[in-house]
């Protein structure tokens, strides 16, 4: 078997951070439409063939969540039907099988950080197609781990970092929400989860093999609001020079939105690091990498 990776997704953020991992100890060949297209769904066995990797990552998503509402069959399509067709074709091959989620997948009421091993609830179309999508991978019999993360963002993307930048260059104010709380992920160090939970799975060792599948939680380490990663963002920006905002802490019911979002996002993190020496770095320092990244570019 080969010992290439196949990254499914080319352009999101994920996979842009995957690809920034790619050296000669490491060959990820990273795919999207029309080379690997997730909702052909009777064309990924013979394309899986075809390229033949040792292992897959999925790395593409429908993240959308306000549209998901209104666009429910293509949410489906991308978060349960394709990655379902996707961890069915990698067991038929031995073929391990690395899958992104979501915090999503709860209802956020919950008062402290979720584990894995809490019940899922999730309360919008975007959260059920990935809690699907999860429970389809796990059934397909695939060597997998889910990864589930949050508030993920890194410096190109659509994200809320980037949001904040771009508001901040033409409003004085920002009102952001003040009432929810996660911890917030840099697109970077969820990219080396993915990867160490590869390596094991890939692994010639039975034990790390077995400790690799099942689902995992991985996020940045230390909570946050919404409202205290928008003034990170501010410190960081202005600390480079840039124009900032004052941020105005408001509540949810101030910012209402199609899609519920959870109150709790906090995910425990101590599975991952146990598991597979993945510890999360602090989410303030994580920032501050990306901001120079950003204002480098």
């Amino acid at each position: 078997m080969s010992t290439s990776i196949l990254v499914i997704g080319r352009d999101g953020q994920l996979a842009r951070a995957l690809a920034a991992l790619n050296t000669s100890n490491l060959n990820l060949v990273c795919l999207e439409r029309p080379e690997f297209d997730l909702t052909a769904l009777d064309l990924i066995p013979a394309t899986l063939r075809r390229i033949d990797p040792g292992g897959v990552i999925n790395a593409a998503a429908y993240t959308a969540v306000d549209r998901a509402e209104t666009e429910q069959a293509v949410a489906y399509a991308l978060n349960r039907d394709g990655p379902a067709a996707l961890a069915q074709a990698c067991a038929e091959r031995s073929i391990p099988f690395v899958h992104v989620s979501t915090d999503y997948v709860f209802d956020g009421e919950k008062p402290a950080p979720y584990v894995e091993s809490d019940p899922k609830a999730p309360q919008s179309v975007y959260g059920r197609s990935k809690s699907e999508g999860e429970d389809a991978v796990l059934a397909s019999g695939a060597h997998a781990a889910i990864i589930r993360t949050a508030w993920v963002y890194d410096a190109a993307g659509a994200n809320f970092v980037r949001t904040m930048l771009r508001l901040a260059a033409d409003r004085d104010e920002i009102g952001v929400v003040a009432d929810q709380f996660g911890r917030p992920t840099w697109a970077a160090d969820l990219a080396g989860a993915c990867i160490a939970a590869m390596r094991a799975l890939m692994s010639d060792g039975q034990a790390d093999r077995r400790a690799a599948q099942g689902v995992f939680h991985f996020s940045g380490a230390g909570d946050a609001t919404w409202a205290d990663l928008a003034e990170a963002v501010m410190i960081e920006h202005a600390k480079r020079g840039g124009k900032i905002a004052q941020i105005k802490r408001i509540s949810t019911a101030d910012y209402p939105t199609p899609a519920r979002r959870p109150k709790n996002s906090r995910l425990d993190c101590t599975k991952i690091e146990a598991s597979l020496g993945v510890r999360p770095r602090p989410w303030r320092e994580a920032l501050s990498l990306c901001m120079d990244e950003i204002h480098a570019s």
